[in-house]
């Protein structure tokens, strides 16, 4: 039997089909029965008229549980009034598995039940909007890099060494060879790909043991990272506006629905178009300093930092330009001003702060061999990278962009464990 979804309703107006899902919601009025059936691509109200039917099917549509695994067959009408504008005028209805005292009832709960009912919690109407929307801009980030003849590179999971620093490593010992980590960033192997491709990204899972419980930390997390040879700090911010536009109007155009199910106000998204706000990390700390924020120049921008100069433009901003000391060690330092690395953060607006991180990359042997002394990382556990630059060295950038910070920002959640499926935390690592 061809299997019909309630997406592609329009297909087949006027004709007897059979749809197979779950019960949403239910109601009865006199002689009728309502049931809202959902099958992950759509909901649809299917109507049972006493008499239509038998007198079984007629009670059964009365008394199923919330979340009953059901299949419903009936002729579908066009019917602007009810959800999806399409209404199945139903005939017969067939009982999969009764699902009795559903544990999510239609009542407010409290985020922890919520989370500990995670995998039930995801059939609801905004989670599944959220994961509709998430599927979205994942498949806009990889078409965007597609169409423009980049390589995916897959980085490894398991690595000998820290890319963003030793204090947030998830170690696990690995056979004789002593102790790997939880990859914090497929960046360093990215590197290795532009030299070999030219314009690669890498897109997976990458791990922080961060101890912080802010809504815009996650232990578990997705990050896309291209890489491009050739490549300065300018170029790096081109790619970056050009990057986000594409992905944001990409989602307003294809995803309106799921975003009204969501009640986000689109207006500040809308404006996410070239250019974008451009302004040096001095530039940053002065916008602070007009605004009453005692900030030390020198620290990097905390979360409150970020969401006050972000609050000043109606569409992301770029800041760069940064204090070295507070930047990673492969980060570039500015020719013009040894104190500066050429880092590139974009902050994005209404509180969401910051998606992307990036830099251009440093290129100098001799340089790179500096700050790796500099950090107290072991060279040795680092000369592959190192030999990057000893054969065929040339300038290169990139950055990375949070999946669940940019999920988050454009769905308008208030913490980034509804952006994915089943959320890590430091407190959290089930279901």
């Amino acid at each position: 039997m061809q299997q019909i979804h309630i997406s592609n309703l329009k297909d087949y107006v006027g004709q007897e089909i059979t749809l197979q899902g779950w019960l949403f919601n239910k109601r009865s009025s006199g002689k009728v029965r309502f049931v809202i059936l959902r099958d992950g691509t759509g909901y649809l109200q299917c109507v049972f008229f006493k008499g239509n039917v038998s007198e079984e099917i007629f009670d059964s549509a009365d008394k199923l549980g919330q979340e009953s695994s059901i299949e419903i067959t009936g002729k579908v009408k066009e019917e602007p009034r009810a959800i999806g504008g399409f209404e199945l005028d139903s005939t017969d209805l067939k009982i999969i598995q009764a699902s009795q005292e559903y544990p999510i009832t239609p009542k407010d709960h409290g985020i922890e039940f919520l989370l500990d009912n995670r995998h039930l919690w995801l059939r609801s109407k905004k989670q599944v909007a959220i994961m509709q929307v998430r599927h979205r801009i994942i498949k806009a980030i990889r078409d965007y890099f597609d169409e423009r003849d980049y390589t995916l590179m897959d980085p490894p999971i398991l690595t000998p060494n820290a890319v963003e620093g030793t204090s947030t490593l998830f170690e696990t010992p690995y056979f004789d060879l002593g102790t790997a980590y939880l990859t914090q960033s497929g960046q360093l192997y990215a590197e290795a790909g532009a030299m070999a491709l030219g314009k690669v990204y890498t897109f997976g899972p990458t791990f922080r043991a961060e101890k912080s419980k802010t809504r815009r930390h996650l232990t578990e997390f997705w990050m896309v990272e291209p890489e491009v040879a050739f490549a300065d700090l300018d170029d790096n911010m081109d790619i970056a506006e050009e990057f986000l536009e594409y992905i944001v109007q990409t989602v307003l155009e294809e995803k309106d629905e799921e975003l009204k199910i969501l009640e986000r106000d689109t207006s500040m998204l809308q404006n996410v178009k070239r250019p974008m706000p451009r302004i040096t990390y001095d530039e940053a700390v002065e916008l602070l300093h007009k605004n009453g924020v005692e900030f030390e120049w020198g620290k990097d921008l905390g979360g409150t930092d970020e969401t006050l100069v972000s609050n000043q433009f109606d569409k992301p901003v770029m800041v760069h330009r940064y204090p070295a000391e507070v930047k990673a060690f492969y980060m570039k330092r500015d020719p013009e001003n040894n104190n500066l690395a050429l880092a590139l953060d974009v902050l994005a607006p209404e509180g969401y702060g910051e998606i992307i991180g990036g830099s251009q990359r440093e290129d100098n042997l001799d340089e790179l061999l500096d700050r790796i002394k500099e950090h107290n990382l072991p060279q040795d556990t680092f000369e592959w990278y190192l030999d990057l630059r000893r054969y065929g060295t040339v300038p290169h950038s990139g950055f990375g962009l949070g999946l669940e910070r940019t999920v988050s920002w454009i769905c308008g959640l208030d913490h980034l464990r509804e952006a994915i499926p089943f959320p890590r935390m430091i407190y959290r690592n089930t279901p």
